[in-house]
């Protein structure tokens, strides 16, 4: 990977020079709205949905919540990676090319990496786990890269990539743990600003802030907004931003949208949470990650409750891009208090939920990986009440990153079909070498 001396530093401006330099090899994806899932959200839960949970016996939160989802499914490969794939090739030198590239990815990062070299003309490594969907496996190798197949756990896959190095001398690009990746992934947290701020100068009644002014309701935040409550929420914020749910005089309402109140973002390895959050730092807007729970996926939950990072993590989640740990590197950003407000993590069957919602109600296709902050943002009790508290009767415009959109028709139809009495496990192949269903910091 590019030498870190020369990297940039992780703030906003080197987002928007990286932004500046990959426009050629991305899409500017959609950010789309719906009122129904708008309704849902701002919907209390039933009593008996929080029975079992830390909000039992509570009254249920009663957030008002309009969603912006950024829909990276309809990116370049389907998700998000082509952005930090992409900017890393472009910080490459010829002579870190000329052996060509090698990483190791379960899926989109592969398929990202693979796709960026070819369109350099450099020859792409990719060394995939067996427990890699077929579909995200037949892209890869679409996309002209040399794809070799490993066990599924860190050791193994490490392994095979410093063979691959030794023999070809090819210049590793790790999935999300370099700053070149945070920095490319971080380009998605501009567009999303801009865009909802000209969907919003278009018809002012997609914010939530036109409906609180005209009622007369603020939606102020108080600058302690990232304190949250919950266990899910566990680290206090000194008051470091601005207050970021002030409300705007009609006056502005269509000429200058401010900002959104906070922004929804997956986490695995943290790459893309990272760059999300260096760049929208300087604003007032709050980033919280979204993890699945299932086989303790939540490694950036727990870290924070614990109070350092959990390294190591072996989940069989739907969620199989997120099935990796933070690595120091993210973690030292994730786990800054002024940079991601907290992280909350949903089980299985709130994932399954909300792609089902956003399948029928929005006709968009997305993988389990991409809708954890949705199922958040209409479940996590945590949360709702973090929004009703802080957002006040005028409530939040919240942007939700959908993330990927990379599940076969075969593994999409057994994931809802075993709701009729399956297990929850994503049947995608062998996870072992020798069949055992087990699996250790796959990166996505």
């Amino acid at each position: 990977m590019a030498d870190l001396s020369r990297c940039l530093p992780l703030e906003r401006s080197s987002v928007e020079a990286a932004h500046e330099l990959i426009k050629p090899y991305i899409h500017e994806t959609p950010v789309l709205t719906c009122q129904t899932l708008n309704d849902l959200a701002s919907t209390p839960q039933r009593p008996s949905a929080l029975v079992g949970t830390p909000f039992e016996g509570q009254r249920p939160a009663s957030p008002k919540i309009n969603f912006f989802f950024k829909c990276e499914n309809y990116q370049r490969i389907g998700a998000f990676k082509i952005r930090g794939a992409s900017y890393a090739l472009e910080r490459l030198s010829k002579d870190e090319l000329r052996n060509g590239v090698v990483t190791h990815s379960s899926g989109n990062h592969a398929q990202a990496l693979a796709l960026a070299a070819r369109t350099r003309h450099v020859r792409a490594h990719i060394v995939m786990p067996t427990i890699s969907t077929p579909s995200k496996i037949a892209a890869t190798q679409g996309y002209g890269a040399d794809v070799i197949f490993s066990g599924s756990t860190s050791e193994e896959r490490e392994a095979v990539v410093e063979d691959v190095i030794k023999r070809t001398g090819a210049t590793l690009v790790p999935p999300y743990d370099h700053p070149d990746i945070i920095l490319g992934q971080g380009t998605m947290a501009l567009e999303l600003e801009a865009q909802v701020r000209e969907l919003v100068r278009q018809d002012p009644a997609l914010s939530v802030r036109y409906t609180s002014t005209a009622n007369g309701k603020g939606n102020g935040t108080p600058q302690d907004a990232r304190h949250g409550n919950g266990p899910s929420h566990p680290l206090p914020l000194p008051p470091t931003k601005a207050t970021p749910g002030a409300c705007v005089p009609p006056s502005q309402r269509a000429g200058h949208y401010p900002h959104l109140h906070a922004v929804l973002a997956p986490l695995g390895g943290g790459g893309m949470l990272s760059g999300i959050a260096t760049a929208l730092a300087p604003t007032p807007s709050l980033v919280f990650g979204a993890e699945p729970s299932f086989q303790g996926a939540d490694d950036g939950r727990r870290g924070l409750q614990q109070g350092a990072r959990i390294a190591s993590v072996k989940t069989l989640t739907i969620a199989d891009g997120l099935r990796t740990p933070l690595s120091p590197l993210t973690w030292s950003i994730v786990s800054d208090a002024r940079l991601v407000a907290g992280v909350y993590a949903v089980d299985e069957e709130q994932i399954k939920a909300a792609m089902r919602l956003v399948f029928e109600r929005m006709k968009v296709v997305v993988e389990p990986s991409a809708v954890v902050g949705l199922a958040v943002a209409l479940w996590d009790e945590g949360f709702r009440q973090l929004v009703e508290e802080r957002g006040g009767e005028g409530g939040w415009d919240v942007g939700v990153v959908f993330s990927g959109g990379n599940v076969g028709v075969e593994a999409l139809g057994g994931l809802f079909a075993a709701e009729g009495g399956g297990g929850t496990e994503r049947e995608v192949g062998t996870v072992g070498r020798e069949g055992e269903r087990v699996a250790e910091n796959v990166a996505g």
